[in-house]
């Protein structure tokens, strides 16, 4: 009973180590289940644009955002974090069921912006749950967060191997909020982590959440604050329109290969607590740092022919990107807060890593002005794979062919006379079978 309150000796007990682990491997699953394939679900599926693809990948920052004002007005104050996590859990399942049906984007987007007000909190409550029954966080967590990213892979080897890409995306929300109803009834059964502040007469500011942002005064935490969101708003390119750019360019069950990420990231994870102890929690992050660096610069160059290894190196290197910075960020964050404000201080760095990188809506902008800037300038796209180099297809019809009197030539034809139709723009033979199409989100 002494584990179910808190009061854990220096082992974490194989018991609750099993609870917190299901609890991980649930809590990410949910949200893997949708989350990754939205963007073709939304694309293909209800014709939604780049802008209101990004605008539905925004309810994500807009829900950090709201997160530690729930977390701290609620779990630091009056109720039990497992409790909280059971009654968001339960209500997020009734928005994702009906999502599912959804079919047509106004009606898509209203339900998934609650959903991700519910769900975002719920990323640090259980960070909270599990480092309050944890005497060694630095050691202890990355063992227990592996279940999240394990759970984020199976929801993804899932919809790969029941080929749900292949207009069956739906489903993915129907899973997910069955997985959500299974974690909420769950939460009710794990520790107890009652409120810290219970009892205790707090101000207005203490009741909202606000007093974590006192750990901004440490300079060492706002440069890493601020390196977080500025590591965060690229990200969201990469959320947004990975997954619909695999499977325009014909890589199959795009959601499997994606998991490659989640899968270093186990690897990654298993060896966190190693490097924290031989390298120190600031060094651990400045190399995460490096890698999300590395990470973009695979993308910029790697592309679905010859340098399709670079998007497949990118993909791997998520396990360093998000372990030793995000993870390892949990952790630091940990340190820094204390018993008195853990849960608040999660929500902040909730609010840094997932709200702040609200510039995502700069994703969806971006991928519509492409689409506009290829209507202006011809019916298709360029054709970089054209044997006779980047050609285009004329959006007006080619004028005539002129006639010229034979006697002026030898009686041959003149050249190009009569080709156009033969050989179609340019005087290419190859144009006769028309050019090929770009996906859009490769020129991103």
């Amino acid at each position: 009973m002494a584990a179910d309150v808190g009061s854990v000796s220096q082992k974490l007990s194989t018991g609750i180590r099993l609870r917190l682990s299901l609890m991980m491997f649930l809590q990410f699953f949910v949200w893997g289940a949708w989350f990754v394939t939205m963007g073709t679900f939304l694309g293909e599926g209800l014709s939604a644009s780049g802008s209101q693809i990004s605008l539905a990948y925004l309810t994500q920052s807009l829900g950090a955002i709201v997160a530690p004002l729930i977390i701290g007005l609620i779990a630091d104050q009056f109720f039990s974090a497992q409790k909280i996590l059971g009654v968001l859990h339960i209500a997020g399942a009734v928005l994702l069921w009906i999502a599912g049906d959804a079919s047509q984007f106004g009606l898509f987007f209203p339900l998934i912006l609650g959903y991700m007000i519910l769900y975002m909190p719920t990323l640090a409550l259980v960070n909270s749950v599990s480092f309050r029954q944890m005497r060694d966080p630095e050691r202890q967590f990355p063992g227990v967060r592996v279940l999240g990213t394990i759970g984020w892979i199976v929801a993804g080897l899932i919809i790969g191997w029941l080929g749900w890409e292949r207009g069956q995306l739906p489903l993915t929300f129907k899973m997910a909020a069955v997985a959500s109803l299974i974690l909420g009834i769950y939460s009710f059964t794990l520790p107890a982590t009652p409120p810290t502040g219970r009892g205790e007469k707090s101000s207005m500011g203490q009741m909202l959440g606000l007093e974590a942002l006192g750990l901004l005064k440490s300079r060492s935490y706002l440069v890493f604050f601020l390196s977080s969101i500025a590591i965060c708003i690229p990200l969201a390119f990469y959320y947004n329109f990975t997954n619909l750019f695999l499977n325009e360019v014909g890589v199959n069950a795009a959601a499997a290969v994606q998991s490659l990420g989640q899968v270093s990231e186990v690897l990654f994870l298993l060896l966190l607590p190693f490097l924290l102890k031989r390298l120190g929690v600031k060094k651990t992050l400045a190399v995460g740092m490096a890698a999300w660096a590395l990470r973009y610069i695979c993308f910029a160059f790697g592309d679905s022919g010859g340098l399709f290894w670079l998007l497949l190196v990118g993909l791997l290197l998520y396990g360093i990107c998000y372990d030793f910075f995000f993870v390892a960020g949990q952790i630091y964050t940990n340190r820094f807060a204390g018993d008195r404000f853990r849960s608040s201080a999660q929500g902040l760095i909730t609010l840094a890593t997932y709200g702040v990188g609200i510039l995502n809506r700069l994703a969806g902008v971006r991928a519509d002005r492409r689409l506009l800037r290829r209507r202006r300038h011809a019916s298709v796209a360029p054709d970089l794979d054209h044997p006779c180099g980047d050609r285009r297809r004329r959006s007006r019809p080619l004028p005539a062919p002129v006639q010229r009197p034979q006697h002026a030539h030898n009686g041959e034809p003149w050249p190009g006379d009569g080709d156009h139709d033969a050989r179609g723009a340019g005087g290419c033979p190859a144009y006769a079978e028309g050019p090929k199409r770009r996906p859009l989100t490769s020129e991103l």
